[in-house]
């Protein structure tokens, strides 16, 4: 059985797409007989690992390390042939560019299986940047492109619905996961309120992730300032200026996942107030270090955090964030962190998420491939 990925977003400096294909290789060499392949414009040779097949690509400004492939402005022919050599039984697009139409056709001309994992709202995406028409625009693209596919993946509820409003009806949840061992209360820093220069009394929140507006950063920044002393907060990642504030400290985004571990578990809160999440894997990340999550009730966040792990508030609101910072600190944090752990452990380890995802492509390939499909069973839960 040989599954090949295809995507614009491998490997990029921030995002979720290259996390989740990297966690999926590890793991299927590890628990599964399947061959796996990620074709993808990778750009230094020090990424080009066994399982990596390098398409010509170029960086796109400002895009966090994303590239695209080339050559302009038909690279779909290039892809394509890239996928056709190397004869997979299934093929799993990651991207709703050049790349999917590559990946289309490439499963057509082998007759095999495609996959698209959804990892983005695009319509949300390109309104925000380009206005109402550009959104109506996507909103036609994606309804035009995603039903070509023998199968759809999105990682929360919330996606599945939008999606199959538009008529996508092969369309199904398929949660990502989190490296629980890397992210862990053990590997916390435990002196960062030292190393930031805070007193050890500071009630220290922390946000990490892209600075873009769907992130809606600045109604957080409100809502610190607004609460005053001891309220401190520290943000973590790639994008514009931030206004600065002496209750906030900016770092640099963590290429290094156990150095992001660390300065989370080093906190006591962790505070998104984007509304528009698919997912929100660094809220799990938080969860699987033990700190609690203090989201808003809309998109992707809110499937993940319960009130047994966190808390969520109404969405798009300063007051309501602050209200929500100075309740949760009313509670028991050690509580709360301790069952947000849990929480991961039971539903969102890769360990839990791989079998789910397995599961989808038995759905889709011949009975003949089935036994390289097949989980080993000393791993299944562990």
């Amino acid at each position: 059985m040989h599954l090949v990925d295809l995507t614009m977003f491998y490997p990029s400096v921030t995002g979720g797409v290259g996390t989740y294909l990297s966690a999926k290789s590890r793991w299927l060499r590890s628990h599964t007989g399947i061959r796996h392949t990620i074709v993808a414009p990778v750009s230094r040779r020090s990424e080009i690992e066994k399982h990596v097949v390098s398409i010509p690509g170029m960086t796109i400004p400002g895009s966090h390390g994303y590239r695209i492939p080339l050559p302009l402005p038909m690279p779909v022919a290039l892809a394509r042939r890239a996928v056709e050599r190397l004869e997979p039984d299934l093929v799993e697009v990651g991207d709703p560019y050049q790349c999917a139409w590559s990946g289309l056709q490439a499963s057509r001309r082998l007759g095999v299986p495609a996959v698209a994992f959804y990892h983005s709202d695009l319509p949300v995406l390109v309104g925000q940047r380009f206005g109402r028409i550009a959104k109506r625009a996507a909103t036609r693209y994606v309804a035009s492109l995603y039903p070509h596919f023998d199968l759809v993946l999105t990682p929360s509820a919330c996606m599945v619905a939008k999606l199959r409003k538009l008529g996508i009806t092969r369309v199904e949840r398929q949660p990502l996961g989190v490296d629980t061992k890397v992210f862990a209360p053990e590997h916390a820093h435990a002196d960062l309120r030292a190393k930031l220069g805070l007193g050890a009394d500071t009630r220290l929140l922390v946000y990490a992730g892209r600075f873009s507006r769907e992130k809606r950063l600045p109604l957080l920044m409100q809502a610190v300032r607004r609460l005053g002393k001891p309220y401190h907060l520290l943000v973590i990642g790639s994008g514009p200026e931030l206004t600065s504030f002496p209750q906030l400290t900016r770092l640099p985004f963590q290429r290094e996942p156990a150095r992001l571990a660390a300065l989370i578990g080093g906190c006591d809160l962790f505070v998104h107030p984007g509304d528009k999440e698919t997912f929100g894997m660094v809220a799990l990340e938080a969860m699987a270090c033990g700190v609690p999550v203090l989201g808003v009730n809309a998109g992707g966040v809110a499937e993940l955090v319960d009130g047994q792990s966190g808390m969520l508030v109404e969405p798009g609101s300063v007051d309501a964030l602050a209200q929500g910072i100075e309740d949760i600190y009313r509670r028991d944090m050690r509580s709360l962190g301790a069952m947000a752990r849990e929480r991961m452990l039971c539903h969102y380890d890769w360990s839990r998420v791989m079998p789910q995802l397995i599961h989808h492509y038995s759905s889709l390939v011949g009975a003949n491939q089935h036994a390289a499909l097949e989980v080993r069973p000393r791993y299944a839960i562990d």
